[in-house]
């Protein structure tokens, strides 16, 4: 995984490169119209991919932390023999893109699948839009699944770890911009947070394994 401690994540730097180029050319040329849409652009690009540091704070080692910033849209019991609950978390270009590890672990799984990127209104938009999910393991075999679906974005969704890594909870394993994370817990878990409460990536926590 790369460390980035900017405060612009390097998943924005060619576009805000380009419209800071695109400015300029506009100044030179005088083009004002364009120009002020540039400067706008820019603000916009700055904005979207900021990545403020952030300290975790100092739960229990059986602890999960929510991997994104965004609004806990719903929690629903599963009759599933692997995962009890699914949480779902509506994130918006407001919050901050980067997505965090919610506990200490392995990665088992990543499963990407490109697609494309309809609104959430779509009755298509969980069929085929583009999605990642990944399975995190830690040393109590104990497991979270977590799948990431774009809604409308600029961009693709980043994820910057691979299959068999250590990963430290809260720790920076990606970046997406304007989607639906959807957390799936197993049966041994204590759910700490209720639908509508605004989570923060690594800094709220999900609940416990017991």
């Amino acid at each position: 995984m790369k460390n980035n401690l900017l405060p612009i994540a390097r998943e924005g730097f060619n576009r805000i490169g380009f419209t800071i180029l695109a400015f300029i050319i506009c100044a030179i040329l005088d083009f004002e119209l364009l120009e002020f849409f540039s400067f706008l652009t820019l603000v916009f690009f700055i904005f979207a991919y900021r990545n403020p540091e952030r300290s975790t704070p100092n739960f229990e080692q059986m602890s999960v932390v929510s991997p994104v910033d965004g609004v806990l849209l719903s929690i629903e019991e599963l009759k599933n023999e692997e995962y009890a609950y699914k949480l779902e978390v509506n994130s918006s270009y407001l919050n901050v893109p980067l997505i965090r590890v919610p506990l200490s672990s392995t990665i088992e799984n990543i499963n990407v699948k490109h697609g494309t990127r309809l609104s959430r209104k779509s009755p298509l938009y969980k069929e085929i839009n583009e999605r990642v999910e990944l399975i995190f393991q830690d040393e109590n075999e104990n497991k979270v699944k977590i799948s990431h679906i774009l809604k409308q974005s600029i961009d693709d969704i980043k994820i910057n770890v691979r299959t068999k890594q250590k990963l430290v909870q809260g720790s920076r394993y990606g970046l997406m911009l304007n989607g639906i994370t959807t957390i799936y817990l197993p049966q041994n878990f204590r759910v700490n947070v209720s639908v509508g409460q605004e989570l923060k990536a690594s800094q709220s926590l999900v609940g416990y394994f017991s």
